[in-house]
């Protein structure tokens, strides 16, 4: 009898040919004592290095990776892909992960919470209390910065979401579908909006740190954050 796919684990990347190869095979191996049968979906998005061929190379050697495109080369869409990678799953539960991350103790624990059905919705939060955020304070700093402009902006009661979260899938589809913004703001809008639709959401504290500097500079995303931020207050303070 064949086991029931529980969990999808959907990973956006873009130029990560450094690190891809390596990570997803450091993945798989830790996912053995788990004991369930999953995907891990390869969200590529825009890279113009060799990641597109290391992810059609993993995808033949194990049967569980499968990976897909959007954008356009030098144009990463870190939001679209991860919309798009929730949208396509089939796992009973859906784990958002980062390539740098690939954190499987932060999937038990979720897992542990989502069967007990004390929540719907897992954050894996680096600003909680408790949380280890190794990351350079630059990164750190931009975190609260961030999360304090969705407090003022939408009323956001949380402490993160950007970053490791885990969910049934059934419960949050419809959040999904009814995001509107993209790149770096995709995670905080899906946060949000289910935030306010009432889902149930607990926040666990995470660690976090760079094995790698970010394929797109801080400073880089700022103006796409501002433009997506006054979308976002449009679209859930205007219209709901």
């Amino acid at each position: 009898m064949t086991q029931k796919l529980k969990a999808t684990i959907v990973i956006p990347i873009y130029n990560e040919e450094g690190i891809l190869r390596s990570a997803v095979l450091d993945l798989i191996d830790r996912m053995k004592p788990l004991d369930i049968r999953y995907e891990l979906v390869l969200a590529e998005n825009g890279s113009r290095d060799n990641t597109v061929s290391i992810c059609q190379e993993l995808a033949q050697r194990f049967p569980q990776v499968k990976h897909f495109s959007v954008g356009t080369p030098g144009n990463g869409n870190y939001g679209l892909a991860l919309r798009q990678g929730i949208l396509d799953a089939q796992g009973e539960l859906v784990f958002c992960d980062e390539i740098d991350l690939c954190d499987t103790e932060f999937y038990a624990r979720a897992m542990d919470v989502l069967n007990r059905h004390e929540a719907d919705l897992v954050i894996g939060s680096k600003l909680l209390a408790g949380a280890e955020d190794e990351r350079p304070l630059l990164r750190h700093a931009g975190s609260l910065v961030i999360n304090g402009m969705l407090r003022v902006a939408l009323g956001f009661k949380g402490t993160d979401t950007h970053g490791l979260k885990a969910f049934r899938r059934d419960a949050l589809l419809h959040v999904a579908k009814a995001c509107v913004v993209d790149k770096d703001l995709f995670a905080s809008e899906f946060v949000i909006r289910a935030e306010r639709m009432g889902v149930s959401i607990k926040e666990i504290p995470v660690r976090v740190m760079e094995k790698r500097a970010p394929s797109v500079h801080l400073f880089r995303r700022v103006p796409n954050v501002l433009k997506n931020l006054a979308k976002l207050v449009v679209a859930i303070r205007i219209k709901g």
